[in-house]
């Protein structure tokens, strides 16, 4: 029979501080508000290169829509991808982090709707994510 562990008060104390310390939890798509501009967040961990496609399509003309200014876009850095078993696929080459800057700047419908793209700073993901600057929607109403 197995011996039950208890966990020793000075452990308890300790994930209990830590925990209190953790603020809030927000899901994965989330909106953070800073002082000027509205900023929305879209993680895309777990999404094959056609769904993300799909979703960063759809992200960007809704954020656009809504009047947000600047997007995050988590790809991550693809280095525990699965696609080291597919032998058409370099080992070195993370699928989303360089494709889907690639499908923006070639789809036209998106491509009128972005300034910039560029790195994101390390606090948001460095490698691993994107910023994606939108026009004014103002400028695109009739």
């Amino acid at each position: 029979m197995k011996k039950k562990y208890s966990v020793p008060p000075k452990d308890k104390k300790a994930w209990i501080d830590f925990t209190n310390k953790i603020g809030d939890v927000f899901p994965k798509d989330n909106e953070v508000f800073n002082k000027n501009n509205k900023i929305k967040k879209l993680d895309l961990h777990g999404y094959s290169l056609v769904e993300a496609n799909k979703v960063v399509k759809k992200f960007i003309i809704k954020s656009f829509e809504n009047g947000y200014k600047k997007l995050i876009v988590i790809t991550g850095k693809g280095t525990r991808s699965k696609s080291l078993n597919n032998p058409y696929l370099s080992r070195k080459y993370s699928i989303l982090k360089h494709s889907i800057p690639e499908f923006i700047q070639n789809d036209e419908v998106l491509n009128n709707k972005i300034s910039k793209i560029s790195q994101a700073n390390l606090k948001d993901g460095g490698e691993g994510a994107i910023y994606i600057f939108l026009n004014n929607n103002k400028k695109f109403k009739g």
